[in-house]
């Protein structure tokens, strides 16, 4: 249902901002990464013990794959994309799951998932493929390191992102398509870790998919961060056990995009309601001053609450608090 009135002058902004795109996106996406070919991911057993042995027997089974995609886009000629899976394809880097085709699809582990007790899976937003992986990689490891021993965060890629400027970034559509493969990874990570503490922790765009993935999501927290809605009123319209936490930089430009939804003869456009609002009934936590790409930089309010978060703890009302 529409969070606001159909005539609104929100939802009229959203109607023209589709239009806007529409002519936009074929003259800007010309170039786009998933015309670089790669070969199909090998077909694995699932994934049943969560013991050193078998998780280094997974990573480096899919570390080939990476290499296997690295001498393709050499290949096509795309020697950027080459060095960006040459350097996923380092000895140390962990990786349940690659495909890099069609953009790109991956899983990877920072920290230790064999020990962790505590357990972050971040599901990123708008353009993030794996010529954009840095931006990802980077906020993973930035997370890790500020929840320290017996932690894992899991950079969960399992989705071909909307453009930042496109007309899929108004609809629900890549959300509803990627919430069934999150859905089941949450559900195999319970099983290869029954005794750890499980959040997922959704920025911008990967706010809808985790609104529409909720209903299934075995988890303790459901963190919507930077987010333009996550397709849903309100909280009890995600239908999920966990917390639901949400949170906003004082410099978001997200904070001006319309909210609501709209019922069109080609589908839904917008997003849902603004989560940080009182009538969306999330928990809100302090994100501090920082804009929309800062909620992961490392000594930021943002980053230390995410972490305090996932922890089971309260967040702090700044970047000094206890």
């Amino acid at each position: 249902m529409a969070s606001r009135p159909r005539g609104s002058r929100p939802l009229r902004t959203l109607l023209a901002a589709l239009v806007v795109t529409s002519v936009v996106v074929p003259v800007s996406g010309a170039a786009r990464p998933a015309a670089v070919p790669a070969p199909a991911p090998r077909v694995l057993a699932p994934l049943r013990d969560a013991g050193p042995g078998a998780l280094a027997e997974r990573y480096a089974a899919h570390r080939e794959g990476i290499r296997a995609a690295e001498r393709m886009a050499e290949a096509h000629g795309d020697r950027a994309r080459a060095a960006a899976l040459r350097a996923m394809a380092a000895p140390e880097r962990q990786f349940l799951f690659f495909d890099g085709r069609d953009g790109g699809r991956t899983t990877e582990v920072y920290g230790d998932l064999a020990r962790a007790e505590r357990i972050a899976v971040l599901v990123p937003g708008s353009d993030t493929n794996l010529d954009r992986y840095k931006r990802l990689r980077d906020g993973a490891v930035a997370l890790q390191r500020e929840l320290g021993g017996r932690s894992a965060v899991i950079a969960w890629l399992g989705y071909r992102t909307p453009g930042t400027v496109s007309p899929d970034v108004l609809t629900p559509g890549r959300a509803a398509q990627a919430a069934p493969g999150l859905r089941a990874f949450a559900g195999d990570l319970a099983r290869l870790r029954p005794g750890a503490r499980v959040s997922v922790l959704c920025h911008s765009y990967a706010a809808v998919v985790c609104g529409r993935a909720a209903p299934g999501l075995d988890v303790a927290d459901l963190v919507l961060f930077g987010s333009p809605g996550a397709g849903a009123d309100n909280v009890a319209a995600l239908h999920t056990p966990a917390t639901v936490w949400a949170g906003r930089g004082d410099d978001d430009w997200i904070a001006d995009v319309p909210h609501g939804q709209m019922e069109l003869p080609f589908g839904t456009l917008g997003l849902g309601a603004d989560p940080v609002t009182p009538a969306f009934g999330a928990k809100v936590f302090p994100a501090g001053p920082g804009g929309h790409s800062d909620y992961l930089a490392p000594g930021s309010v943002s980053l230390r609450n995410l972490a305090r978060i996932v922890s089971g703890r309260a967040p702090s009302e700044g970047s000094h608090d206890a």
